[in-house]
């Protein structure tokens, strides 16, 4: 409760008094005499008195009211002017203030006017040893504006770039933890995993001590802990727990509990390192851990789940390769399949490649495992998959244009290819994707085009003829398809549809072409299908 005498300060303060406003300015400012200690009310009172052009008060500010307490202000900027002040005069921590608060606000007209002064006053301070002014300036250096760099030339922007990094060096040697996380997170970037693992493991043993010991109270991800860690903790986790199994120091109990740690805090990444960590394995199904023990794939197998919910295509492969395991006491085939077939079907190269790889092997089982392989190849060789790019050669032709068939739409008149549409379709199709002439003539495209490839099978009609498959590859094959489909969307393309027979279709293409033209040919096909 405040005392009589607060209560004259009080009133005086009000009545505008600047001696009063500094006086109690300075009583919320350490508290004491009946008054709570209150950095706001000592603000809003010194700033009242500074205004009055007391320097005592922009004195107490800057040395005492911290950036903290002015950032949460509706002006943060009102104030800056006393900092500048109070720094001006020889208070060192006020420098820092000012420098924190232009720089929050620099995009502000007023905060860049003294962008310049902020800047020296940050120097000094870095100069003199202060961490977080080290770290302020690495940001400030390291991050401008696109601009400003464009102005620059590269020795000015390169030289830069090294000066920032050597302040965040000597801010991380500190101890500052941002520039530890920042410096951590550019060696991840440019793929220096020594690097990477040299700043990052201290870091995470740091957080291991600090939250490990609520691990084992734990059922399922926290939300709390993920509060707790942060994005950037919790980031740093989860690139540590990938090349965890690279790192010889680390046993098998602290890389359990540091996986553990991120996987707790909702990351699905770390979530899917650690049921790895379970199953002693890689991402390629390749054994991995070596020296940590037996796996125990009950727990694999619940982070593996949690992380393929999540929507990581790798955790369901990592899945399917544990139910093949011959030592998993649950092992099943069928839900090895399935997990297969969910982590093909979310990207991932290797399951697509191994559900191509079993289509084709179980052939015989079912006549459209052929194009189902064809499918799920396609989808891996267009991540770049060699294996699914060698195997495709093998199964499928890719398009390349018929001689025969260009020869013949030469010969043909536009008269001619008007009176016969169908004709002149089944030419366009044989030009486009290599179709032999019993081919052209007796595809039925309705039955033939899958979508991914095109599946040409006229054995029933021409029995010397092979089933094949052949690619569609590019958007113009399918603009083509698609038009050639709806022209015989209602057409019965069988022998007793309005084409004919082949002798009729054969008799039909012999027309339009001279008459010598390929008879030793004609007179066999029609010899083959009587």
């Amino acid at each position: 409760m405040a005392s009589r005498e607060d209560l004259a300060i009080i009133r005086a303060a009000r009545a505008g008094q600047s001696e009063a406003q500094l006086a109690l300015g300075r009583r919320y400012l350490f508290g004491g005499n009946g008054l709570p200690q209150s950095f706001a009310t000592a603000l809003h009172w010194l700033d009242r008195a500074a205004r009055q052009g007391v320097p005592d008060a922009w004195t107490l500010i800057g040395e005492h009211i911290p950036y903290e307490v002015v950032a949460q202000a509706p002006k943060p900027l009102d104030y800056v002017l006393w900092y500048e002040r109070a720094f001006e005069a020889g208070r060192k921590l006020a420098g820092l203030s000012f420098a924190r608060l232009v720089l929050a606000h620099q995009a502000q007209p007023e905060a860049q006017a003294m962008l310049g002064k902020a800047v020296k006053a940050l120097e000094s301070e870095a100069n003199a040893g202060t961490a977080e002014a080290q770290w302020l300036l690495s940001q400030q250096q390291g991050g401008r504006k696109p601009a400003d760099v464009a102005a620059a030339t590269g020795e000015q922007h390169a030289a830069e770039q090294v000066t920032a990094t050597q302040w965040a060096q000597k801010a991380a040697d500190a101890g500052v933890g941002q520039a530890q996380l920042a410096l951590a997170d550019a060696a991840w970037l440019r793929q220096d995993r020594g690097d990477f693992i040299r700043r990052s493991l201290p870091l995470a043993r740091s957080l291991l001590a600090q939250y490990g010991a609520d691990l084992p109270q734990l059922n399922a991800p926290s939300e709390g802990l993920a509060r707790h860690l942060g994005e950037g903790n919790i980031a740093l986790l989860s690139r540590l727990a990938q090349v965890l199994a690279e790192i010889n120091e680390v046993n098998a109990d602290e890389a359990q509990s540091l996986l553990e740690l991120a996987a707790y805090a909702d990351d699905k990444s770390a979530q899917l390192s650690l049921g790895l960590f379970f199953a002693r394995m890689n991402e390629n199904g390749g054994r991995s851990f070596p020296g940590f023990g037996s796996a125990n794939y009950k727990k694999a197998i619940r982070w593996l789940t949690l992380a393929g919910e999540r929507g990581l295509a790798a955790a369901w492969y990592a899945l399917s390769r544990i139910y093949l395991k011959p030592e998993f006491s649950q092992r099943n085939l069928a839900d090895a399949q399935h997990y297969l077939e969910r982590a093909a079907e979310m990207g991932h190269a290797l399951g697509q490649l191994e559900c191509g790889s079993s289509a084709w092997r179980n052939r015989r089982e079912d006549p459209a495992n052929d194009v189902r392989a064809v499918y799920w190849l396609q989808k891996a060789a267009v991540q770049d998959n060699a294996d699914a790019r060698e195997l495709l050669a093998k199964i499928a032709d890719r398009p390349a244009a018929a001689a025969w068939a260009v020869e013949a739409r030469g010969h043909m008149t536009r008269d001619f290819l008007s009176a016969y549409p169908f004709l002149a379709a089944r030419l366009e199709l044989a030009i486009l994707f290599g179709l032999t002439r019993p081919e052209a003539l007796l595809i039925d495209l309705k039955q033939a085009d899958c979508g991914h490839c095109l599946v040409v099978d006229i054995r029933d009609y021409y029995a010397r003829s092979k089933r094949r498959l052949i690619l569609i590859e590019t958007g113009d094959e399918r603009q083509v398809l698609n038009r050639i489909g709806r022209l015989f969307e209602d057409v019965d393309c069988s022998l007793n549809g309005p084409e004919g027979n082949y002798r009729q279709r054969l008799y039909r293409l012999k027309t339009a072409l001279p008459q010598d033209d390929d008879e030793r040919e004609e007179e066999s096909d029609l010899a083959e299908e009587s």
